[in-house]
């Protein structure tokens, strides 16, 4: 080991200087020197290992060659003080403190860390029990070591959640799926339940109004601002009124037929007929319709509310504005031009027991609860063939178009019926319609930015705060800040309401079958398209990379 005189500190008490002479003191190693520096005086110092391995080359080199003469000088350990240190994520949500202890110098306590924190500009989200554990553990380090921990997080913005209307009763086209039960506890599957009714007074719809959300903030104290939740539009139709005491209710003010429309309800005087046949004529109404029996060849009924049929319609023709519900079974044939003799068209929903060759569209879902055979539906929404069960429900031939996805128990049949599916041809619509929406909101920050460099422009407000003009001015600028403002959140919702739609389009909207696909199907789900060659099992059929694929696992 070498010789403890060779060390001694600085004048100044900061450094640990070596001297030596290399013809007396050599050949030398790096260890000899770190011994020295492990002696009690010096152990708490930082060995500047750079300086060290030069030392040991020179000493080296001029150890067999000098006489004595020569002594060296080398600066081989420092003091150093305790270090603070921060890292914030990319996100400025996270931010973290690494504490090295101190070599001998200066060490760090609370109030060192807070003034660090001012000038780092971190303020919000501050854990004061996970600084003080830091530094509890700080305290325990030797010289150099290092200890880190999270010490701050920033709160998400929680984005508001959009407007629903709930509906407190029951619609005509439910009853198809809610048969009655008997006194001995059986099931009629062909009574249906007493006619939906309401009286003056009736709660209809109650609206859960959107909510604006809660602003969030990162590490610096930045406001993370919440989009609002977007809103629904909600009306009284005929015969509604909101309620007195909360406008968020919908009630009845005449008693009827409870009608769904977009934004609300409406309660229609209803019509009641036996029979809608020659001896009848044709139906044209402004309420609902309410047939006990059946529609009759060649007749024609419209109602600017619900229809129901207790009884069939058989090659007839049916418009509704709102649902129309056919309690047993629709029936038509094909004609010579190949057109279909029964024509159902609803700006609802349409229900039924059974259909068969007829043409049938509707704005809402198609439901038929046993089966849809050789006929042409139409929906913006999902069909269902199925009942509550999910035991019966056959699509058989003819062709099939759901925006929303198709679901059937037995899709085709055992002797190959060609059947023709379409569902999930809009994504390129929803596209386009979100490049709008994105173009708008681009427009709307350009048009807020234009505003607040004009107020940024304006001078002192003491200056114009008596100038009537000016003061109409900034209040007319201000107001237009504040609707651009609102219409931007509010679109900027409606943009990631149908951006998520988008990316999950084929996702949720493709073709399940819940017992059989029969051979002689055509699927059409967006671009992709196969007619099936064998029978499947259970499956759900998407599209997956413009290809058509079943996926067994259900």
């Amino acid at each position: 080991m070498l010789r403890p005189e060779l060390i001694e500190f600085s004048q100044d008490n900061q450094k640990a200087e070596l001297r030596i002479v290399p013809s007396l003191n050599g050949p030398i190693t790096e260890d000899a020197l770190l011994q020295l520096l492990a002696l009690p005086d010096f152990s708490c110092l930082c060995p500047l290992k750079a300086v060290i391995s030069q030392a040991v080359i020179q000493v080296n080199q001029l150890h067999p060659k000098d006489e004595g003469k020569t002594e060296l000088f080398f600066e081989i350990g420092e003091r150093r003080d305790a270090e603070i240190s921060f890292d914030v994520s990319s996100d400025k949500m996270q931010a973290s403190m690494t504490l090295t202890a101190a070599f001998g110098g200066k060490n760090l306590g609370l109030r060192d860390v807070l003034e660090n924190l001012k000038l780092q500009r971190i303020s919000m989200g501050l854990s004061k029990a996970k600084i003080d554990a830091l530094l509890a553990k700080f305290a325990t380090l030797l010289p150099g070591e290092k200890c880190h921990s999270i010490i701050a997080n920033g709160r998400a913005a929680v984005n508001g959640t959009p407007a629903k209307l709930e509906r407190k009763v029951s619609l005509a086209r439910e009853r198809l799926l809610q048969p009655q039960s008997n006194s001995d506890g059986t099931v009629d599957m062909r009574n249906l339940g007493a006619v939906i009714m309401v009286k003056p007074g009736n709660l209809l719809i109650e609206k859960h109004p959107a909510t604006l959300g809660i602003d969030g903030y990162n590490v610096y104290g930045e406001k993370l601002i919440a989009k609002p939740g977007k809103d629904v539009k909600f009306t009284a139709g005929n015969g509604t009124e909101f309620s007195p005491d909360d406008p968020n209710k919908l009630i009845a003010t005449v008693a009827g037929q409870p009608v769904e429309t977009p934004s609300g309800m409406q309660v229609d005087d209803v019509l009641q007929i036996k029979n809608v046949d020659v001896g009848y004529g044709h139906v044209d109404f402004k309420g609902s319709v309410l047939i006990t029996g059946d529609v009759g060849e060649g007749m024609v009924v419209k109602s600017l509310g619900d229809i129901t049929v207790m009884g069939f319609v058989d090659s007839a023709t049916l418009e509704a504005k709102g649902d129309i519900t056919v309690s047993k079974g629709v029936i038509g044939r094909q004609l010579k031009d190949l057109s279909l003799s029964t024509k159902l068209t609803a700006q609802g929903q349409i229900s039924a027991q059974f259909v068969q060759y007829s043409e049938l569209n509707a704005a809402g879902n198609i439901l038929v609860t046993k089966q849809l055979l050789h006929s042409h539906t139409q929906t913006q929404q999902q069909l269902l063939v199925s009942d509550a069960s999910g035991r019966r429900g056959d699509l058989v031939g003819g062709k099939a178009e759901a925006c929303r996805g198709i679901k059937a128990v037995a899709i085709g049949a055992t002797a190959d019926t060609k059947t023709e599916l379409f569902c999930a041809m809009e994504l390129a619509e929803l596209k386009q319609q979100l490049k709008q929406l994105d173009q708008s909101i681009k427009s709307m920050v350009v048009a807020g930015l234009n505003i607040e460099a004009q107020l940024r422009k304006l001078p002192p407000k003491e200056q114009w705060q008596g100038d009537a003009m000016m003061v109409e001015q900034v209040t007319v600028m201000l107001e237009e800040k504040r609707r651009t403002t609102l219409a931007r959140a509010q679109e900027e919702a409606e943009f990631e309401t149908l951006k998520m739609e988008v990316d999950g389009y084929y996702k949720h909207y493709r073709i399940d079958a819940l017992k059989h696909v029969f051979s002689n199907v055509e699927l059409h789900i967006g671009t992709a398209f196969q007619r099936t060659q064998r029978e499947h099992g259970p499956c759900h059929i998407q599209n997956e990379n413009n290809e058509i694929h079943f996926d067994y696992s259900q």
